[in-house]
């Protein structure tokens, strides 16, 4: 699939495979992302196994097709929405405090991780579902992120483990930021990405 150019019959395909509690793997604007529907709770602990996730303990994240969609799941003032429409679509996840919107996998968790890549078929997709997908980046314990951009390599390491990958071509090879918009100290740069955060 192309970003200029999205086949619909593969989208829809993607989409039917996500709607019945799928797992996929996606081309994002930093590297590709091991994804399923934010809010099928199977689909969602599927996942977390996948990638040695404890939802207990370690904050999840989601990608959304715009800050529409994620004002949804995210509460997101006014300071936070106007940091985000500087900076999104972009290679930033950007913490924030959830809502009950969210599938039981994040309850207990107050923060969730939210994504609007630069990316036509992430953004697609998540638009094209109806909701966010949940995600997390295809790295894995051994690889570079050279590696989780390449499509061919991710074939290799997650092939046998999900229902689809959908190759965009190579991806950046840069994780995005990680940008806490909670707490006193907010924003907060928890980690650098590919491009500094715009603060107009």
């Amino acid at each position: 699939m192309y970003p200029t150019s999205i086949n619909l019959d593969y989208l829809e395909e993607v989409v039917e495979i996500l709607s019945r509690g799928g797992v996929i793997v996606y081309p994002t604007d930093s590297l590709y992302a091991i994804g399923c529907d934010a809010l099928h709770n199977r689909a969602v602990e599927r996942v977390c196994r996948l990638k040695g996730i404890n939802p207990a303990k370690q904050r999840l994240s989601i990608c959304c097709a715009s800050i529409s969609q994620a004002s949804e799941y995210a509460q997101i003032s006014n300071t936070s929405f106007r940091l985000m429409k500087d900076n999104l679509p972009g290679p930033f996840t950007f913490i924030l405090p959830g809502t009950p919107r969210l599938s039981k996998a994040f309850k207990g968790r107050r923060e969730v991780g939210v994504r609007v890549p630069d990316n036509a078929i992430a953004t697609a997709i998540a638009e094209a579902l109806g909701h966010p997908l949940l995600t997390a980046s295809a790295e894995w314990d051994d690889s570079d992120p050279a590696e989780a951009s390449r499509p061919e390599a991710v074939e290799l390491r997650y092939g046998k483990d999900v229902d689809a990958l959908v190759d965009g071509g190579d991806t950046p090879d840069i994780p995005s930021a990680i940008v806490s918009l909670v707490g006193p100290d907010a924003p907060e740069v928890l980690r650098q990405g590919p491009v500094p955060l715009s603060e107009s």
